[in-house]
């Protein structure tokens, strides 16, 4: 299976922590408003079927949500979608979490989903291609599939982990590995070759304290990317 066991180890173990918005999880909080705002303003969510890979704990989950989407959320760490779970009996939303891979669901459910988003999970599985490959299969023809990661260079190692997690601690030491991460050039190959077309791709900006986010053309660290699944 697509999936590293020290990685869901590590989530598995900070499962009580994804509501905290100022934990672990803070920098995810901080990030999701923005990231539910490019979405929504390019895949209006009301009444669509949304698919959440990697959901985690249920953040950008529970916002589609409110948003009107009808929304699955999966994820393989366990104790994360238990997390989820119990946040969605806290919220009174409805939401279908799911313990299971992108890959699986792709098999039982294909063409189901009007969008489709893997935020923050491409850089944490042992081969990305095959999330995307699978975004592909589960989004409808002319379907969006929206994914947020971290390009690989020398200005998001000093950024995005010797600052992030061992400067400010935004995030928990050792929560990404550079090498994993995918350059812009990288996930637009992937993305065409599954038959998909990138649509727009927008950066995520901060200041130097990273307390205020906000979009912009700066792909360097972090970046979004909105693609359509062609017919």
């Amino acid at each position: 299976m697509n999936v590293d066991q020290a990685e869901l180890l590590k989530f598995n173990a900070l499962a009580g922590k994804w509501w905290d918005t100022n934990g672990a999880f803070r920098f995810l909080h901080a990030l999701n408003p923005l990231r539910l705002q490019w979405i929504e303003s390019l895949s209006p969510l009301r009444e669509k079927q949304v698919l959440d890979i990697g959901c985690g704990g249920g953040i950008l989950s529970e916002a589609m949500a409110r948003c009107g989407a009808i929304v699955t959320g999966i994820d393989m760490a366990g104790e994360a979608i238990r997390a989820a779970e119990a946040h969605r009996a806290q919220s009174g939303l409805s939401i279908d979490y799911r313990l299971m891979s992108a890959e699986t669901l792709a098999g039982e459910e294909p063409g189901k989903y009007d969008i489709v988003t893997c935020l923050e999970m491409l850089e944490h599985v042992p081969d990305p291609v095959s999330i995307i490959s699978a975004a592909a299969r589960l989004v409808k023809p002319e379907g969006m599939v929206y994914f947020a990661t971290l390009n690989r260079n020398l200005k998001s190692f000093i950024y995005a982990i010797a600052g992030a997690e061992y400067i400010l601690g935004l995030l928990p030491k050792g929560t990404h590995q550079h090498a994993r991460f995918l350059t812009p050039a990288e996930l637009s190959r992937h993305v065409r070759n599954t038959g998909m077309e990138v649509t727009a791709i927008t950066g995520i900006s901060s200041n130097l304290t990273a307390s205020h986010f906000y979009l912009s053309r700066d792909v360097s660290i972090n970046y979004m990317m909105a693609c359509q699944r062609l017919l």
